[in-house]
């Protein structure tokens, strides 16, 4: 059914779940600066709020809002910056 994950101390939570064709979480993350590492690609979404990414081996960061998606390589990691608390849904695959 549905799995709870934590991360960072409980700054970022999410609930996982599988959608039609793909697992997924939905989560939050409160303001502070990541690092998260892939397994497989993830497509996210910014459901609210506004997320600064950094991929791995680039070097320049892009901001995303609410609305705008992202894709990160499997086998990769990601630098994220929270400026403000923000929501977003992530499918894997």
């Amino acid at each position: 059914m549905f799995k709870t994950n934590e991360y960072f101390d409980g700054k970022v939570k999410s609930i996982a779940f599988q959608t039609e064709t793909l697992p997924a979480t939905i989560g939050v993350m409160a303001v502070g600066d990541y690092v998260f590492n892939t397994a497989d690609k993830e497509t996210m979404t910014v459901v609210s709020g506004s997320l600064t990414i950094k991929l791995a081996g680039e070097d320049t960061s892009t901001r995303y809002s609410t609305g705008e998606s992202f894709e990160v390589p499997k086998d990769s990691s990601f630098d994220v910056t929270v400026n403000e608390e923000t929501a977003y849904l992530c499918l894997y695959g």
